[in-house]
C-alpha cells in the first residue's frame, strides 16, 4: 500500500511539473524531464535540452517547457511581459554588454544515457565572461546538477578566451559530447525489409537482396542496393555515404553498439520496419508488405564526340556538358566567377573531351567485354559482374592512349608553373540535379616528364573507373543508360601540400528555416568525405545573425573540432567569414549559369593552400537533399 502511495505521489509531481510552463528551480532529474525538449539545432543526436532565462531586472531564474515554448523570445513575450519586436530582442539580449540586456539566455543540455550536463549559450551570443560565469553559477545554485555542470565552448570567441585562461568555470569542447555518441541519423526515413547482417569484405562476393535492410561492420565503398543500412561507425555528415544515401532516399543510420544490441540481434532474418529520426530510431518486426521500387524509365545520356581537342576552361565552353561533362563545365563557370569574387581556382584547368574515351573503348580488346556485360543474363551474380568489370578496367589500362592526346597535354603544360597535375573524372553521369555520383569515380595524379606517374597512366586509371563496381551499380540502380556512359577528364595543377580541405553545403542542414552554411573541414590532405577510422573533422554552421557583412556580425556554431589538430580550430574567424561570403556568391552565380529559377543549395569543395593560406574552390555541384 505504501509503495502504491509513493507511485501515485511520483506521478502527481510529474504531472504537475508537466502542466507547469516554467519553474525557478530544477530539484531533480524528474523536474528536468518535465520541461525537456529537443534542441533547436540537430547538430547532435544525443541531447535533451531545457531552455533557461534569467531576468536581470527582477533577478529571477526561469526554466521553461522547451516543447511547449520553443524560443526564448516567445517566453519573454508571453510570460515576462516583454514588449519589443524580435530584432530588438536579439540585438539587445545577445550583445556583448549588460547595459542593454533585459535577460540572460541559455540552454541546459543533458547527454542522454550519461551523467554529463552542459550549459550552452547561442553561438551568436556575445555575452562577456563575467556574465557567463554569473549565469553558469546561477544555474548550479538553482538545480540538482552541481559540479557535474560544464560550460560548452561553441564559438571562436569563447575558444580564444579559453586558450587565454580567462574562464574560472569548467569548460568543454565538442569531444566531450562526441566521446559519448553511439547513435547518428545519417539519412532519416522509414522502410520495410528483411534484416540481414554482412561483413564489408563479404560484399565483394555476396550481393544482398534488394528487399533487405543490412547491418554492416564498417562503411562500404560500394553502397548495396537495399532497403536500409545500419553501420557500426559514425559518419562525417558530408561523407559520400551520406550524399549517396540522400540520393537513394533510403534510411541510413550509424549505431556503434549494433552488434551488442540483443533486441536487434533477435530480429535478424525477420521482416522488420526501420524508422530513423534525428535523435532516435525504431526497429520492430512487422507483417507489412515490402513494396519494391521499380525504375521503369531509363535516363538517357548525351555524348557529343565532335570536339577532338583539349578544352581550355579559362573560357566558358558552349554546351560543354555534352562533350566534357558537368564537372569540367562547372570548373569553367567557377573560373569566370573567381574574376569577380576573391577566391582562387586550380591553375592550368583544361578538359579532355569524351571523344578520346569513346575512341579508346572502341578497341577490339575492350568493346566486346563491355557488350558482354551489358547484354549478359548473369547480372544477378555479384561475382560474375565484378569479374567482368575488372576485365574491362584491366583492358582499358592495358591499351595505349592515343599519342596525339599525350602530345597535346605535354605541349599545353610545358611552360606551366606546376609539374604535378590532377586528372579528375567528368562523366556525363555525375554532378547532375538528380544524380551526384559522389565518390563513384577515381581521380589520379600525373607528373609532367615523370617515367612512373605518367599522364598516360593517370588518364587510363580515370577512364577505367567508369567501370568500378560502385559506379556501375549506382548507374544500374538509377536506370542510367550504361551504353552511353562517357568519361571526360578535368585536368589542373594538383595540391600536394594543402593545409586543409573541406566541403561546404550552402544551407544550415541542422536547423530548418534558419540561415547559414554547413562546413566540414579537415587538416592537410586527410579526407572529409572518406575519413579514416577514428578521425573527426571540424564541423560548423556559419551565419550572419543580424544580416551583416562584416566579421563583427558573423557567427559560428561548432559541432566538432578536428582531432587531428589538437582539438583546435583549423580556420581563423576571418577565413570563416570569407568562406561564408564566397560560397553565398558562388551559389547565386551558379544558378544563373544553370538557369535555375528557384533556390537550391550547392555543394562546394575547397582547399586552404600555401603560406598565404589561399582559398581555392575546386568543385561546385547541386546538393541533392
Amino acid at each position: 500500500m505504501q509503495k502504491y502511495i509513493y507511485t501515485l505521489l511520483f506521478y502527481f509531481v510529474l504531472m504537475s511539473l508537466s502542466a507547469q510552463k516554467h519553474s525557478s528551480t530544477l530539484s531533480d532529474y524528474e523536474a528536468f524531464k518535465a520541461f525537456r525538449g529537443k534542441p533547436l539545432s540537430d547538430k547532435f543526436s544525443n541531447i535533451e535540452s531545457v531552455k533557461v532565462i534569467y531576468d536581470l531586472r527582477k533577478q529571477k531564474m526561469y526554466y521553461f517547457n522547451s516543447t511547449l515554448i520553443p524560443l526564448h523570445y516567445d517566453f519573454a513575450l508571453n510570460y515576462l511581459h516583454y514588449n519589443q519586436d524580435l530584432e530588438v530582442f536579439n540585438n539587445e539580449n545577445y550583445s556583448n554588454t549588460q547595459k542593454d540586456r533585459d535577460f540572460l539566455l541559455g540552454n541546459l543540455n543533458h547527454i542522454k544515457g550519461t551523467d554529463k550536463w552542459i550549459f550552452e549559450l547561442a553561438a551568436s551570443d556575445r555575452m562577456p565572461i563575467p556574465l557567463i560565469e554569473r549565469f553558469f553559477n546561477l544555474v548550479i545554485n538553482s538545480t540538482f546538477i552541481g559540479k557535474k555542470l560544464k560550460f560548452y565552448l561553441n564559438n571562436p570567441e569563447q575558444m580564444e578566451w579559453f586558450q587565454q585562461n580567462k574562464f574560472k568555470i569548467p569548460c568543454v569542447k565538442s569531444d566531450y559530447i562526441f566521446n559519448e555518441l553511439t547513435y547518428q541519423e545519417v539519412v532519416s526515413g522509414s522502410n520495410i525489409g528483411i534484416l540481414k547482417q554482412y561483413k564489408i569484405k563479404d560484399l565483394e562476393r555476396i550481393k544482398p537482396n534488394s528487399n533487405e535492410i543490412v547491418i554492416l561492420d564498417g562503411t562500404p565503398d560500394v553502397l548495396p542496393n537495399v532497403r536500409g543500412i545500419i553501420v557500426n561507425e559514425l559518419q562525417t555528415p558530408l561523407s559520400h555515404l551520406v550524399l549517396l544515401g540522400k540520393n537513394r532516399k533510403i534510411p541510413i543510420m550509424a549505431y556503434t553498439k549494433v552488434f551488442k544490441d540483443t533486441n536487434i540481434n533477435k530480429l535478424l532474418s525477420k521482416k522488420v520496419e526501420l524508422k530513423i529520426e534525428v535523435d532516435t530510431f525504431f526497429i520492430k518486426e512487422t507483417d507489412k508488405k515490402i513494396v519494391e521500387k521499380v525504375n521503369s524509365k531509363k535516363k538517357e545520356l548525351t555524348i557529343d564526340n565532335t570536339v577532338t581537342d583539349l578544352v581550355d576552361l579559362s573560357k566558358i565552353p558552349k554546351k560543354g556538358v555534352n562533350y566534357i561533362g558537368s564537372k569540367a563545365q562547372n570548373m569553367a563557370y567557377l573560373i569566370a566567377v573567381s574574376k569577380e569574387i576573391p577566391f582562387k581556382t586550380p591553375e592550368n584547368a583544361h578538359a579532355i573531351p569524351f571523344y578520346f574515351y569513346t575512341k579508346h573503348i572502341q578497341k577490339e580488346s575492350i568493346s566486346p567485354l563491355i557488350s558482354e556485360l551489358l547484354t549478359s543474363t548473369k547480372k544477378d551474380s555479384a561475382i560474375w559482374v565484378n569479374k567482368q568489370l575488372k576485365k574491362i578496367r584491366d583492358a582499358i589500362k592495358k591499351e595505349p592512349v592515343d599519342p596525339l592526346l599525350i602530345a597535346k597535354l605535354n605541349e599545353t603544360f610545358k611552360n606551366a608553373q606546376f609539374k604535378n597535375f590532377r586528372f579528375r573524372s567528368s562523366t556525363n553521369a555525375e554532378d547532375l540535379d538528380d544524380f551526384n555520383g559522389a565518390g563513384l569515380y577515381d581521380s589520379k595524379t600525373g607528373i609532367l616528364g615523370d617515367s612512373i606517374k605518367t599522364f598516360e597512366k593517370a588518364i587510363k586509371q580515370v577512364w577505367a573507373s567508369v567501370w568500378n563496381e560502385a559506379s556501375y551499380n549506382e548507374r544500374e540502380l538509377f536506370g542510367i543508360d550504361q551504353h552511353n556512359i562517357a568519361m571526360g577528364i578535368l585536368v589542373h595543377r594538383s595540391f600536394p601540400d594543402e593545409l586543409a580541405n573541406g566541403v561546404i553545403i550552402t544551407k544550415n542542414i541542422f536547423r530548418e528555416n534558419f540561415p547559414g552554411i554547413t562546413v566540414n573541414i579537415q587538416k592537410g590532405e586527410n579526407s572529409v568525405v572518406k575519413p579514416e577510422k577514428g578521425e573527426i573533422c571540424e564541423q560548423f554552421v556559419a551565419y550572419h545573425f543580424n544580416s551583416g557583412t562584416n566579421d563583427d556580425d558573423f557567427d559560428i556554431d561548432y559541432t566538432s573540432i578536428s582531432n587531428l589538430n589538437n582539438n583546435e580550430p583549423l580556420l581563423s574567424r576571418k577565413e570563416m567569414s570569407r568562406l561564408f561570403l564566397v560560397s553565398s556568391k558562388i551559389e547565386e552565380k551558379m544558378y544563373r549559369y544553370w538557369r535555375k529559377n528557384t533556390y537550391h543549395p550547392v555543394d562546394i569543395e575547397f582547399k586552404i593552400v600555401g603560406e598565404n593560406r589561399d582559398l581555392y574552390i575546386k568543385q561546385v555541384r547541386p546538393f541533392n537533399e
